[in-house]
């Protein structure tokens, strides 16, 4: 079953709104800490203060001290204080608080500032700050002054309560945000792929995005250069079967005719004569679907041809010389090579290579006179090989040197050639990165003058 994946708006969402969310769970969390570290330094602050002050108290107004002190302290449901002997006994105050400093005594008697530290007492937890001080009358006693810390925690939860709610409220309001933008800047994407949906598939032409983002542009041109280069390999393959189709009629047409007159013979000689008007009609066709075919492998959009490997061009241009030998020997002609290069080491199609040296010296042997000569020389450069054909022919003029490349282009309707020879030379050429052009030889001649660039080898 095929996995459901997670949408490009969902995964916006959660990179977005989680370290949002993550910053204000802790901006909250960091809030209520110095709070609550602020109110705790508060309350010791003003412990100590109330402590020092019933110090002093105990020393000027000490018979009044029952009187005073529970306003000097504001003693309230959560502020108590404790005015105790060195036996523990308590003078003044809370009762409760008679043993709470007695694990302390020693340090509170070595201080001169009071002593703050926590207690529970009767389940409750209290901060505590202690002095030892000394009445008018020079009496040694303690003095404590408690608050309560349940006061102290019901304060910290509204705070955590009052930071919480707006925050909370400030992360609705982002995410309302977030979701409208992310639509928003999705929009375009959204009007793609509606484009998309709605074209037909015979409809190649290019997609227009108005005001769309930079990095939807760069994809729409991608699309519409994916698109081009689809309705150009369309084309290209439209005009193929167009020239295919049109070459191939006529010579099917005259095998037809030659066939209804065969049968129709009664002698054996014109029966013999018309069979053999077939047999020419035949290898016509034959050579004009080979090089059909070929000619549509070597196109660069062709995805049939053989994988490009490392190959020895010196070596594929000396065996097909010798293999055309006989052939030109048949012809009169004199067919030589000229390897300047021992090995010449490059990534390409040996087999489509093969077809157009193949091609270059069949049309040397076709056109030029008898007892002419073709030379196939293999040189090189810093960065390419260079194969030039050349023979002793009649030549080319110029005006026609750049039809010659032409498809079904032909400069004499005699022989039994299709026009295609030279488009094939052309196609495999560049499909190779390399140029191909036609240069004149001295005295006179042609020459087929081809630039293949050099690959490095892998290590």
């Amino acid at each position: 079953m095929p996995t459901t994946k997670t949408s490009l708006r969902q995964q916006l969402l959660l990179w977005l709104l989680l370290p949002q969310l993550v910053y204000c769970l802790a901006g909250a969390v960091l809030f209520f800490t110095v709070t609550l570290f602020y109110a705790n330094r508060v309350i010791d602050t003003r412990l100590v203060e109330t402590a020092e002050s019933l110090a002093r108290l105990s020393q000027t107004h000490h018979a009044d001290i029952q009187r005073l002190a529970p306003m000097v302290v504001q003693q309230t449901d959560h502020r108590f204080y404790a005015i105790s002997q060195q036996s523990g006994n308590v003078l003044h105050g809370s009762p409760d608080f008679k043993n709470t400093a007695a694990p302390y005594l020693a340090e509170i008697n070595s201080r001169a500032e009071p002593l703050l530290f926590d207690a529970v007492l009767n389940a409750k937890q209290f901060r505590i700050a202690a002095l030892r001080a000394t009445t008018a009358n020079a009496e040694p006693i303690l003095i404590q002054v408690a608050f309560d810390l349940d006061q102290r925690n019901r304060y910290a939860k509204q705070i955590l309560i009052s930071t919480a709610l707006p925050l909370a409220l400030l992360i609705i309001i982002t995410c309302l945000l977030v979701w409208w933008g992310i639509g928003r800047g999705l929009r375009p994407l959204a009007q793609l792929q509606s484009l998309m949906e709605l074209r037909k598939a015979q409809d190649l032409s290019p997609l227009s995005l108005q005001d769309a983002p930079r990095e939807l542009q760069g994809l729409s041109s991608a699309l519409n250069h994916l698109l081009s280069g689809t309705e150009e390999s369309i084309n290209r393959q439209r005009r193929f079967i167009a020239d295919a189709a049109h070459q191939l009629r006529t010579p099917l047409a005259g095998l037809k005719s030659q066939t209804e007159l065969a049968m129709r013979e009664s002698s054996p000689e014109g029966l013999r004569e018309r069979l053999n008007m077939v047999h020419t009609s035949a290898t016509r066709s034959i050579h004009l679907v080979n090089q059909l075919l070929t000619l549509a492998r070597s196109e660069p959009g062709s995805q049939t041809g053989i994988p490009k490997v490392q190959m020895d061009l010196a070596k594929i241009i000396r065996d097909l010389t010798a293999e055309l030998v006989p052939r030109a020997l048949a012809a009169r002609i004199d067919l030589g090579c000229d390897c300047f290069v021992p090995t010449a080491m490059m990534h390409g199609n040996s087999a489509l290579l093969r077809e157009m040296f193949i091609n270059l010296v069949e049309n040397a042997i076709k056109y030029i006179p008898r007892d002419g000569s073709i030379t196939v020389r293999l040189t090189e450069d810093a960065h390419n090989y260079i194969v030039d054909v050349e023979d002793n022919g009649l030549g080319i003029p110029d005006e026609d040197k750049a039809r010659v490349f032409e498809r079904f282009y032909r400069r004499e309707q005699t022989g039994n050639g299709c026009g295609l020879g030279m488009s094939i030379v052309k196609e495999i050429v560049e499909r190779h990165a390399g140029t191909v052009e036609l240069l004149d030889a001295q005295p006179h001649g042609l020459i087929v003058h081809v630039v293949l660039p050099k690959t490095e080898l892998p290590a």
